[in-house]
């Protein structure tokens, strides 16, 4: 193929030819980017001015589609979101109804997003809810906890909760199902100091279940443990028919951990150590087991000695 030569004139015919076309193209591809487009665009919908006496379920999906009117740039760019990411709809509505209109909220919803956008329709346009009577109960707040301590540390007393109750919303038969809130896991490793920490309550798992407060503020009391024995009288229960029983020893050795803050406070009026009577009268044991009724909780029990005990029934 023969190759074609070009003068010095026709090469810059040629190049002014190709400037031209781009500058054309360039110009026409400006323009139209700038024209209004209708797209489509998610995002998600966030309710606000919820009805106080009405539990309300949403039954579709809270994410929704927008018919948008902007401009190229935007459907070149924004590659077909919304901005911002959510609208929020108002329930005031579902005060007399049991479904929103979402179109009745165009204007408030346009106020919204950006002044360049505009939102034309929205898919669903109607939200339906399903209702049942609003019922407010107060459970306790359930702490979970993950926490490792560096040895010899532990937590020194009954660690506080602020607030120690949630109020949880919604419909009766829901509400009837829950005696306690947990939270989220609290994790702390090689803790060796006192320290206060807010914590998030865990979600709820039904949209139309609400709980306030979201958070709870956390104390842990930390302290070193040591160790600590001490006498504790041994009690007999369960003897109904006023037996004389005579026990053997009647003292036994409790030996436990304590924090250094707590450890001249803890005496044997702490604790209560008894024997069950029932375990010679109805099961026939030949010794009695030593349990621990009333021990501190901000305690770690390591022995109880002796662990069972003679006795002799007197008839």
């Amino acid at each position: 193929m023969p190759f074609i030569r070009l003068t010095k004139i026709e090469r810059r015919r040629v190049l002014s030819l190709l400037a031209c076309l781009a500058l054309a193209i360039a110009a026409w591809f400006f323009m139209a980017l700038n024209n209004k487009y209708i797209y489509n665009a998610k995002t998600v919908l966030v309710f606000k001015n919820s009805p106080t006496k009405r539990a309300f379920y949403p039954l579709q999906s809270d994410t929704v589609d927008l018919q948008v009117e902007g401009t190229g740039w935007q459907l070149l760019f924004a590659r077909l979101r919304i901005s911002p990411p959510s609208i929020a709809v108002n329930l005031n509505q579902l005060n007399s109804k049991d479904f929103i209109v979402c179109s009745d909220q165009l204007f408030s919803i346009n106020q919204q997003v950006e002044s360049a956008q505009k939102v034309i329709s929205i898919k669903p346009d109607t939200l339906y809810f399903d209702f049942t009577k609003r019922v407010v109960k107060r459970v306790p707040i359930k702490l979970i906890q993950k926490v490792e301590f560096v040895k010899q540390y532990g937590i020194a007393n009954e660690i506080l909760l602020n607030p120690k109750f949630v109020k949880v919303a919604g419909p009766l038969e829901e509400l009837n199902k829950i005696t306690s809130w947990p939270t989220d896991t609290l994790k702390l490793n090689k803790v060796q100091s006192s320290s206060t920490i807010r914590v998030a309550l865990q979600h709820s798992i039904h949209k139309n279940v609400s709980i306030y407060p979201s958070s709870v503020e956390v104390k842990l009391g930390v302290d070193e443990f040591t160790e600590k024995t001490l006498e504790v009288p041994l009690k007999i229960i369960n003897n109904r028919n006023y037996n004389s029983i005579k026990l053997y020893p009647k003292k036994v050795k409790v030996t436990f951990l304590v924090a250094l803050g707590n450890f001249n406070q803890v005496d044997a009026d702490f604790i209560t150590a008894v024997v069950d009577a029932d375990e010679w009268s109805k099961l026939h044991h030949n010794q009695f087991t030593v349990k621990l009724s009333e021990f501190p909780g901000y305690c770690k029990l390591v022995s109880i000695t002796p662990a069972k005990v003679d006795f002799v029934v007197e008839k």
